[in-house]
């Protein structure tokens, strides 16, 4: 089970550094830049408890902890 959940949470992480970096501006030596605004909303996220989050904020974590809960259920039906 611990490398199923290590898959989904590598499959998490990969999904948003694929939006981190579609959002963001891709230097000519390589690097990226973070838009402004991405760079506060996401700074505010990450200091905000999940209880104080928006509702929209708060499904997007639960659509991935339903990602999680799939691989423990589909590990004790096995």
């Amino acid at each position: 089970m611990i490398e199923k959940l290590a898959e989904v949470q590598h499959e998490i992480w990969a999904h948003w550094m694929k939006y981190l970096f579609e959002t963001s501006a891709l230097n000519e030596d390589g690097s990226v830049t973070i838009p402004p605004d991405k760079v506060k909303r996401w700074k505010r996220q990450m200091n905000t408890r999940y209880s104080d989050l928006s509702q929209k904020e708060k499904e997007s974590d639960v659509e991935q902890a339903h990602k999680v809960v799939a691989v423990i259920q589909n590990n004790e039906m096995a």
